[in-house]
């Protein structure tokens, strides 16, 4: 660890980590992270070392100019405060870096290091993986947790997933192990058009961010950015027949899937974070990414030299088949 200034006195801290790479479908999870460091300006008080953790063929360093001499950026995992003020002030401690090359076990025995020393209550890891989801519907986040008792306080799923894992999933896992409570956010991000940046996944991050930790985010342009993106990608999809019917389909079965969420608890939640907006300012890579089960998936909607790739098409019912679903 490479402490860049005295580490700070805290209040009720948070610890918010996202990490650029396979955990990382459409940038979404880092770039939630760099907003929060951007709107609340965050102070940077820890490097891990980077030769520690990276492999520099894999993620090479930048060579850039400032006031004429030459500088590299390294790449690493920077460790910032900010403070978010209101009524009940607290501070959040921001890990944002890239999914280490190798020895990850001591990678998290760092970042456990300072979530001990700064007294972290929480610990709440970001990620975006890719799936079956239509870009035209709000994204899906889910919140798990290895703890059964964290699980129902904050009305989480206590996860069962088995298969390859990202940091995201070994982070928590120390997390558990060392008796620090530990939720990890999942957005999901459409398959077809993974290209970062995916400001709409971002934005569902920091609104279940919200919720969850019980701040108010200032979100600046992000829900502008947000309905141009869904604007371009419609003009995207409608270029081209088969996406358009593969949208389509999709869009059936997510809202055939979702009937009974559009339930009161769910407009409810909708509405006070609304209220908490608008009532006087009150607090209201290389190698694809995760997908839901844990394989590694590429974009669709894009142009390279060869033309664009499609979608597969979704199967169509053959003559014993009916419109009703078991899933």
């Amino acid at each position: 660890m490479i402490e860049l200034e005295g580490v700070p006195e805290l209040v009720d801290p948070v610890m918010v980590a996202a990490f650029e790479g396979w955990n990382d479908a459409g940038d979404a999870a880092s770039t939630a992270v760099a907003h929060l460091d951007r709107e609340w300006k965050g102070e940077v008080f820890a490097a891990l070392d980077a030769e520690d953790y990276y492999d520099f063929q894999v993620n090479r360093p930048t060579v850039f100019m400032e006031a004429g001499v030459r500088k590299i950026t390294w790449p690493t995992t920077r460790l910032s405060v900010v403070r978010v003020g209101g009524e009940k002030p607290r501070d959040l401690v921001l890990v944002r870096g890239i999914e280490p090359s190798m020895r990850w076990r001591s990678f998290c025995n760092e970042l456990l290091g300072f979530a001990h020393e700064l007294g972290v209550e929480l610990v709440v890891v970001l990620g975006a993986l890719l799936g079956d989801t239509p870009h035209t519907r709000p994204v899906p986040i889910s919140g798990t947790t290895s703890d059964p008792d964290l699980a129902r306080r904050m009305d989480l799923e206590e996860t069962k997933y088995e298969g390859p894992t990202g940091i995201v999933g070994v982070l928590q896992e120390a997390c558990t192990h060392a008796g620090v409570p530990a939720v990890s956010l999942w957005a999901a991000v459409p398959h077809y058009v993974s290209q970062p940046p995916n400001p709409k996944a971002t934005l569902a991050l920091l609104n279940r961010l919200e919720d969850l930790i019980d701040v108010r985010v200032p979100l600046g342009e992000l829900p502008e950015d947000a309905r141009a993106w869904q604007v371009g990608v419609d003009q995207l999809a409608a270029e081209d027949s088969e996406v358009a019917e593969y949208v389509q389909s999709l869009e059936e079965a997510r809202d055939t899937a979702e009937l009974p969420e559009a339930s009161g608890e769910a407009i409810a939640r909708e509405f006070e974070r609304y209220l908490r907006r608008h009532d006087g300012g009150g607090p209201p890579a290389p190698g694809g990414h995760a997908t839901a089960d844990g394989s590694d998936s590429t974009s669709y909607l894009r142009d390279n030299p060869s033309g664009r790739t499609r979608p597969p098409k979704p199967p169509k019912p053959g003559p014993d088949d009916d419109d009703s679903s078991d899933d």
